[in-house]
């Protein structure tokens, strides 16, 4: 046999032998190729500030309760507080007062804060409002059930003309109630009652006119609260009758034995 042939033939006997080694390799599990991990681009974070806790209406901001926290970016919308747009907030912001609930976790908006003063109730009421205080008592305050921030309707209870019956009627609809006695903060975990005996109100200059005079009208005056699902519904309603000048002019009301004698509309006498 020529030399030629010989290298030929042990070249194809060595090439085979090899691939059958790789062939007992990659059928073992030993030669498998490598898996290609997938790379993961991380969307970039700001850092947002944000509630460490739950605060109820009328609690401080501090160190304690605010801190920053990464937020997405794309998902950061106008009214976050950043460390871009305001990187002094945890200082500035020290002392600050809540005029809405703020959740665990919440971002913290400007539109539900108000400055460190310590005029707190001036400072929770919203423009054009007014605090007014009225009595309550277990009996006239929903047996004590009726919290800060919760919305009422103030029902007038007076004697007829006659003085033989009495007559009910809904002077104010759905307006918030501020504060039970000193009580501005609603109790942590919402079960607990708040008796006191006088509520403020948080109501519009109108508003304020009407339970003047029907605290001189009535016999009393009661609460009635309002289910939280009544929240978004008009809180400016109220018992037109019992405002003076319903021309713009100002007029002086006489009320004699809890009855408008002049100055009122006919259903006043009713």
């Amino acid at each position: 046999m020529r030399p030629a042939r010989i290298i030929i033939l042990a070249v194809a006997v060595v090439s085979a032998g090899v691939a059958g080694l790789l062939a007992l390799k990659v059928a073992g599990g030993g030669g498998a190729p490598a898996q290609t991990e997938a790379v993961v681009e991380r969307e970039p974070t700001v850092n947002v500030l944000v509630a460490r806790e739950s605060l109820p209406v009328g609690a401080r901001l501090n160190p304690e309760t605010i801190t920053w926290s990464a937020w997405p970016k794309g998902s950061v919308v106008e009214g976050f507080i950043t460390d871009q747009n305001r990187p002094d907030a945890m200082e500035s912001l020290n002392g600050a007062i809540a005029r809405m609930p703020i959740f665990n976790g919440e971002p913290i908006r400007q539109e539900k804060i108000a400055d460190s003063s310590n005029r707190i109730m001036s400072s929770l009421l919203p423009s054009g409002k007014r605090a007014v205080a009225t009595e309550i008592s277990v009996a006239t305050g929903a047996g004590g059930f009726i919290l800060p921030n919760d919305r009422v309707d103030v029902i007038m209870v007076r004697k007829s003309q006659e003085g033989s019956s009495y007559l009910t009627e809904t002077v104010l609809s759905n307006v918030r109630v501020l504060a039970i006695d000193q009580q501005i903060q609603e109790n942590e975990d919402g079960s607990k009652s708040a008796v006191g005996t006088t509520a403020t109100l948080e109501l519009t200059p109108d508003q304020t006119k009407v339970i003047a005079v029907a605290q001189q009208m009535a016999e009393r005056l009661s609460l009635a609260l309002r289910s939280i699902a009544d929240a978004q519904e008009a809180d400016t309603g109220a018992a037109d009758y019992l405002l003076s000048g319903g021309d713009g002019m100002p007029v002086i009301q006489v009320i004699k034995t809890g009855e408008i004698v002049n100055g009122g509309s006919p259903a006043a006498q009713k």
